[in-house]
């Protein structure tokens, strides 16, 4: 992360950083600031953070060698010839130093933080999509890219390091963004890479269960969310869902401004879903006393709640919901996002990114409403990951679906057939429950650990008024397998599997 002249003043390192301990000889005007020693450029700052892997300690001497005019750490370091500042969290330091030294970009913007276990990347999308309509420019950083208002790119994180964060947001200013949208994950909450960062408004869109071998609990994970309401300004702008408890239950820590939104509680912001089919759903969007209908080409109730948050949004910032409702509209398909693939098969294939018990539990129910056929899911979960979740996902496929086939999703280092195993006992943990005598047409589930062959399998088992769900890795065109990223896209396997070998869909290209 470097200084930008001219968008603020120098950044003086013994007023920014509430040090405990400082050896500062004088203060200290630093250019930029890096916590990779390999990033160091003459006059910056180091700051020495403990990771889980590696710890920037070890490489407060290259750091040194390369130029840094002074050390942050959360230990008391002596015995260096450059100046050391004890702090009491140093990826907090970070955060806030990167921000400073950029010209902190974050209060030239309109800057909307969306957090919650699903629909994040959707909602963002849709916030996005309701203040472009408006006439506003607009930047996005979220899952499937990063966007300053010119130029998009790919991402790496659904949040980014803090120093990388600072340069989008200026990269928006320069580019005269009005607003922003970012996704912000709960493992972006936890270590501090929004410190620093003004939020003009924030959405929590549900809390259920993710992320577990990282934060250890529910309640953890819990805690980390509510972080970014803590972050909010005492006049930014809250939007919560009524609907979903865990997030309702934060609106007792809120004391500015909040605008609720529901489809079943009472809520400043409402819909009634009306009709649904695979190619589109309709619902009535009402605030006040105004109600406009929405014909969007995403399905499911959960892009509902999606669509009333970017609603939501877009009301504080006085947009008419007409307005609103044509840029809901106009969104479109997010890639990986109940993603509908039509190859001219008489059969319904969707790619969605559910990877949570939640998520795939709303896939399966919003499909098995416009599925008169069987409903075949193909899922795994991730290796290296929260091994809680995979027998309730096994469970939740075996009630909702007529054909499961179990795969690989990110093994990473694991055996992707002990992951497998773990999705089992779900599966078997219900087979004397009544469910499966219920469901004449289920089937037993299938083991296939190669993503691509449990895909093609899953099309050929489809009839006509079948319906396909790929879960897990939606708009990911890889799959992690020990420490390598091999390419692999589940959209793209499934077009080439149903122009290949169907004959009715060569017909339609």
């Amino acid at each position: 992360m470097q200084a930008c002249p001219g968008l603020g003043p120098l950044v003086s390192l013994g007023k920014l950083l509430p040090s405990e301990v400082a050896s500062l000889r004088g203060d200290v005007f630093p250019k930029g600031c890096a916590c990779d020693s390999r990033r160091v450029a003459p006059g910056d700052l180091f700051v020495a953070i403990e990771g889980e892997s590696t710890d920037g300690h070890a490489y407060i001497a290259d750091a040194i060698t390369r130029g840094c005019v002074a050390v942050v750490s959360e230990r008391a370091l002596t015995g260096l010839p450059v100046p050391t500042v004890r702090v009491p969290n140093a990826r907090e330091a970070f955060g806030r130093l990167c921000q400073a030294l950029a010209g902190n970009p974050s209060e030239q913007l309109k800057l909307i933080g969306v957090t919650g276990t699903n629909g994040k990347t959707t909602t963002s999308c849709l916030i996005a999509g309701v203040l472009s309509r408006a006439g506003c420019k607009v930047g996005v950083l979220g899952t499937v890219g990063y966007f300053d208002g010119e130029e998009a790119a790919d991402a790496s994180w659904t949040t980014p390091p803090a120093d990388d964060l600072a340069d989008w947001l200026l990269r928006m200013v320069r580019n005269r963004c009005s607003h922003a949208v970012m996704e912000v994950s709960s493992h972006a909450l936890d270590q501090r890479r929004v410190a620093g960062v003004r939020f003009d408004a924030a959405s929590i869109t549900n809390v259920t269960r993710d992320h577990l071998d990282y934060h250890g609990s529910l309640a953890s994970y819990r805690r980390s969310k509510a972080a970014l309401l803590r972050q909010l300004p005492p006049e930014g702008l809250a939007v919560i869902n009524a609907d979903d408890p865990v997030s309702a239950a934060f609106l007792k820590e809120i004391d500015g401004p909040v605008l609720t939104v529901g489809i079943h509680s009472p809520a400043e912001v409402m819909a009634m879903p009306l009709e649904q089919v695979q190619s589109e759903q309709t619902f009535l969007l009402s605030a006040g006393s105004e109600n406009v209908p929405v014909r969007t080409a995403m399905i499911g109730t959960h892009h509902v709640y999606n669509c009333l948050v970017a609603t939501a949004v877009g009301l504080s910032y006085g947009i008419d919901l007409a307005t609103i409702a044509r840029g809901l509209e106009a969104a479109g398909h997010v890639p990986g996002r109940m993603e509908r693939i039509e190859c001219g098969q008489p059969f319904g294939v969707f790619v969605d990114y559910a990877h949570t018990p939640d998520a795939l539990q709303q896939a399966l129910a919003t499909l098995r409403r416009s599925t008169s056929g069987r409903l075949i899911c193909v899922f795994g979960c991730g290796g290296d990951r929260d091994r809680q979740k995979r027998p309730l996902m096994g469970r939740i496929a075996a009630e909702h679906a007529d054909c499961v086939v179990l795969t690989s999703d990110n093994p990473r280092t694991e055996s992707p057939e002990a992951i497998l195993a773990d999705i089992l006992e779900g599966i078997d943990e219900i087979k004397g429950s009544g469910v499966f005598s219920l469901k004449k047409r289920f089937s037993a589930p299938l083991l296939r650990p190669e993503r691509p062959e449990a895909i093609r399998e899953a099309l050929a088992l489809a009839r006509p008024g079948d319906c396909v769900l790929i879960a897990g890795k939606g708009h990911e065109t890889y799959q992690i397998v020990g420490h390598q990223r091999v390419p692999m896209d589940d959209a793209e396997i499934a077009r080439n599997w149903l122009y290949t070998e169907q004959p009715y869909a060569r017909r339609a290209v």
